[in-house]
This record gives C-alpha cells, structure tokens and sequence, in this order.
C-alpha cells in the first residue's frame, strides 16, 4: 500500500474525530504508550516485555544515542508526495519498517502472533517470525496471506531441530530466515529473576516447538529415558503457585485440555525446550552451515561492532542486523544506534544494515536511516500496542511511526528515503 500524505492523513483522522469527543486509544506519544501498555500487563507480563539486563543501562543507552542524533531540517524544498519505499533482499517494501520478533508475546494476549500478524500485513509492513513465537508458524503464515513474512531461529542444541524449522520456514514463504547471535543463554534479568517467572516455564513461548516433528521426537526420546530413572521425582511440589503452572501448561500445549491434565507430555515438552532452544557453542562455522541450509537469504541479528560485522558476510550473511536484543542480554553494552554509525562507517553502502533496538518513533526511523540503517525494526512499541488493543492496537501503533516517519521527513526536506543521509544530523558529544 502507498503511503505518500499518511502523516496528514492520520492527523486529519484524529482530529476528525476530536470534533466529536473521540480521542486515540493508543496514544500517540512513545511516553504514554508505554505507560498506557504498563496498566493492561500482568506484573509478570510487564517484567519480560519491559526490563532489561542487569541494571537496564543498555535500554537506558539506546535511547542516549537517539537523542544525540540532532536532525538538521532543510527549508524551502518542494516535499509534495514523500516516499519512504525502499527496497531490501529485492524486495520492494512501502516504508523501511519491519515487524520485530518478539518471543512469549503470549504474556500479553491469546494467539498475539496471529493479531500481530494481522496488523501487520494490513499496513504490507514484513513481519519477522519468532521462534519463542506463542502461535505456530504456520498457522500465522496462514492468516497472513500473501504478506510479507521472516523467520527468526534460535539455533538449538539439536542441529536436526533447527533443520526443521528452517525447511518451515521455507514452506510458508519467508523471505529470510534471521539468525539470532546475542542470545546463547539468557542475560541477567533482575526483573524476571525477582518474580521467579520465566514464561517458557509455563509453555508460553514454544508453540514452534511443540507444533514441529523433530521436538516431538526430542520430547518421546527424554520422557523413555526419564521412565528408566526411577530414584528421582520430577513432579513440582504441590503449591498452589505449581498448581497453576500445571494447569497454564496444560492449556498452552496443542491438544485438548483436560487430555493435557493427564498427560506427562506437556510437563515433558517444557524440560525438553528448556534443555535444548539455546546452543552457547553458536559460532561463525553455524553461519556458514545455515548459508548451505537454505537459497534464503541470511541475516545475522545481534552485531555490535565492525569486525563482527564483517565477519558476517564473509561468512555468508546477506545483512546484518544490528541489535543489542532491546538491552536484554549485556548490561552496559554499547546502544544500538552509536553501533549502526560505528559499523556504517567501515561497511560498504551495497552491504545492507538493519537496525534493531531502540526504535520508539517516526524521528528515531529517520535518524537511523541518516546513520546508515537501510530498514529498521519495531519491537517493543507494537507489543504495547497488542496489549491496549490487540490487533488494532498493533496497527495503530506502526501507522503512528509511520505517519511520524512522513511527516519528518516533509518537514525536514527531503522527498525520499534515499535523500536522508549523514548531512541531515549531527551528533552531540
């Protein structure tokens, strides 16, 4: 779809409305999104979505770098009808916006994926699948239609596992597959940590896993070989906190409920992701086995740095993106945007850099594009959209940052994405 004139557009529709009293139910401004998001989350669901790692510097430095970025406007410029298509991997996209994956988005709301899913391919913005997604692939592709879609994959432990999922990934039409780098184990999470709550502990998270053949031969092989270690109870003591996990687990998994109760599988389903969905021995070797698993192209998702960057595609990545996973894995890590500079400056223009982390509004599209970015990602701002107003939610806020994105760019002089560039900002500091 076009999105020439969609910042008056939106702002004729508000303001349309307010005639008669209406006002958005997602708000507009970055701030109260947020904390609008805050009040419909379960303390739980806020703890995962929002914190950081460790001390959250790493959150707290990715929005330092945006406000260093200064936008220096240009005036008296003919602006009628800017147009932020771009293209990526060939194809032909109408704003440079991609759909972040976003695991345990079941935290939130029932099947998020799906209502995500929708909104997304309403606006033809390129959804990136999660493998902590809370619905399976496929049945999202399904809703999708034609749309454009990613996979993101966690390289398991299993190597088979993984070959799985990215020959799913290749059935319903992805058009990459995004390898995650940052997340081998989990980072230090004090929010998480102090709740005792990690959602996948609840089969929230690992609806690709429990839908794939290849789990459920992982899952068949470890409860035989539990069936032979009779001196140990695995069964949770019985509070009522692991009660409620059981039952939460026995709603999560495929399967009718009150089957699920009875049976060990979904309990075993939980152990067997906990045991295998990370692989600390990731390394440059996984990238060039993942190029010879697939025509697909590859990106590389969590790159910090220009070596590291370059050691991506010599590695076979066709992108890079560059991430700190929201400032969920390393306390005190660089913020993403100074990262994008840091890398566009040794990194050829014909190598493409998407960025990720950080991203809360229309300005911060186009600083990252000035820095370098050719596309960027959206995470945590539509999970906050989700939990307001499901699927409209979602919609609402990617048309806001889009409608943001226009407006900038209009005012500021340009008539194309491919008029932003290094002139357009300065950095402080």
């Amino acid at each position: 779809m076009s999105f020439l004139g969609a910042g008056r557009k939106v702002e004729s529709a508000v303001f349309g409305r307010g005639v008669s009293g209406f006002r958005p139910k997602v708000p507009t401004s970055p701030q109260r999104l947020e904390a609008k998001a805050a009040k419909a989350m379960s303390a739980q669901a806020r703890a995962y979505i929002m914190g950081g790692a460790g001390t959250e510097s790493t959150v707290a430095a990715n929005r330092a770098a945006f406000d260093r970025v200064e936008i220096l406007p240009a005036m008296l410029r003919d602006t009628t009808g800017a147009d932020m298509s771009t293209e990526v991997f060939g194809t032909a996209l109408d704003s440079p916006l991609l759909v972040a994956p976003i695991g345990a988005a079941g935290l939130v709301r029932n099947r998020p994926d799906i209502a995500v899913c929708e909104a997304a391919a309403s606006l033809g913005v390129p959804y990136i699948f999660s493998s902590q997604g809370s619905d399976p692939m496929e049945r999202v592709a399904g809703a999708m239609g034609d749309a454009p879609r990613w996979f993101q994959l966690y390289w398991s432990k299993d190597l088979e596992l993984v070959r799985s999922f990215v020959a799913r990934a290749e059935a319903i039409g992805a058009g990459a597959i995004v390898l995650t780098a940052d997340t081998t184990q989990l980072g230090w999470r004090p929010r998480d940590l102090d709740l005792g709550y990690l959602p996948f502990t609840r089969g929230i998270g690992i609806a690709q896993y429990t839908s794939d053949r290849r789990f459920s031969e992982l899952v068949a092989e470890r409860m035989a070989a539990s069936s032979d270690d009779t001196d140990v109870d695995h069964s949770p003591v019985p509070t009522p906190t692991a009660i409620a996990t059981l039952l939460r687990i026995a709603r999560n998994h495929p399967g009718r409920f009150v089957e699920n109760l009875r049976s060990p599988v979904p309990r075993a389903a939980v152990q067997t992701f906990l045991d295998v969905y990370s692989n600390p021995a990731l390394s440059w070797d996984h990238v060039e086995q993942l190029r010879g698993m697939t025509t697909l192209p590859v990106v590389v998702k969590g790159i910090l740095t220009p070596g590291d960057a370059k050691q991506a595609f010599a590695a076979g990545a066709d992108a890079v993106m560059v991430s700190n996973h929201g400032g969920r894995q390393v306390d005190g890590a660089i913020g993403s945007l100074d990262a994008l500079r840091e890398i566009r400056r040794e990194i050829a223009r014909e190598h493409t850099l998407i960025l990720d982390s950080g991203i809360r509004s229309g300005a911060d599209v186009f600083k990252a594009i000035a820095c370098g970015a050719d596309a960027v990602t959206i995470g945590r701002p539509h999970v906050y959209g989700l939990a307001i107003d499901g699927a409209r939610g979602v919609e609402s806020v990617l048309r806001n940052i889009i409608a943001e994105l226009d407006l900038t760019m209009s005012l500021s002089g340009v008539s194309s994405l491919a008029e932003i560039d290094s002139t357009m900002v300065r950095v402080r500091g």
